[in-house]
């Protein structure tokens, strides 16, 4: 990301409004990405699909104007604001509460829902300790997929919230844009769980695996980034050249 700083800063060519420009086309892109493929993988019919995607436009709206208010994901009480816009059907249920059933995901058998509320407390108090961003985001994702805190819509949740810190820190967002990739996040975060299990306090590879997983995407959106606006800046530059030479003429 300091290469597409240095860009802006330092060449006449870069404009900050060419980061602004590329980064609101890639929301909008991001948008359309996750809500189609999710959509298309979660919605039971094509009218569960309209409102799924819906939910998530208003929701990735929401998250931007936060951005530009300088308001970071940061407190437990933004989970529920996330709920209420991602998944209302589902807050319906239970509004502003954590699930109050058992659920499973494949085969990680989640926290009982007493234990719910302390684990993402406990959660958020450990981000505090976090410095690095990237770290902190990815840090939070794997554990809320690990809590599953509601009865549904805890992947939509999980994803805003953690492209939401990504954002406010400057960094592009990282997202799952192939059915091998899917497949390869859901095994990973599996298999992560089930040594979790067996030793809570022990890092493990396929711990170890998700956050490099994680981080390489995060890298090949930040290259895409870099280019796009390096590109832009070279095409004004070969246009203000070939401007100056038929002055010359």
């Amino acid at each position: 990301m300091k290469s597409i700083y240095r860009l802006i800063v330092y060449s006449r060519y870069h404009l900050d409004d060419d980061l602004l420009d590329i980064y609101v086309s890639g929301i909008h892109e991001l948008q359309d990405l996750l809500g189609i493929k999710n959509a298309q993988m979660e919605a039971q019919n094509e009218e569960e699909a309209k409102e799924y995607l819906l939910h998530l436009k208003v929701s990735l709206d929401f998250v931007l104007k936060e951005v530009v208010l300088h308001h970071n994901f940061e407190k437990e009480i933004q989970l529920f604001q996330l709920l209420r816009l991602v998944s209302p059907e589902t807050n319906a249920i239970h509004p502003n509460r954590y699930r109050q059933t058992l659920v499973q995901i494949g085969a990680h058998l989640c926290p009982e829902p007493s234990r719910v509320p302390p684990l993402v407390s406990e959660l958020f108090y450990n981000m505090q300790a976090i410095q690095n961003p990237v770290i902190r985001a990815i840090y939070f994702h794997h554990e809320l997929i690990r809590i599953q805190p509601f009865a549904d819509g805890n992947g939509r949740v999980t994803r805003i919230a953690k492209n939401w810190m990504l954002m406010y820190d400057l960094y592009p967002p990282i997202f799952i844009n192939d059915a091998p990739q899917k497949m390869e996040y859901i095994a990973t975060l599996g298999n992560s769980f089930r040594e979790l299990l067996i030793h809570p306090t022990k890092w493990n590879d396929f711990t170890d695996a998700f956050f490099q997983q994680e981080l390489d995407r995060l890298l090949i959106n930040a290259s895409l980034l870099y280019d796009s606006i390096n590109r832009i800046g070279i095409n004004r530059e070969e246009v203000d050249m070939h401007r100056e030479s038929k002055k010359e003429i």
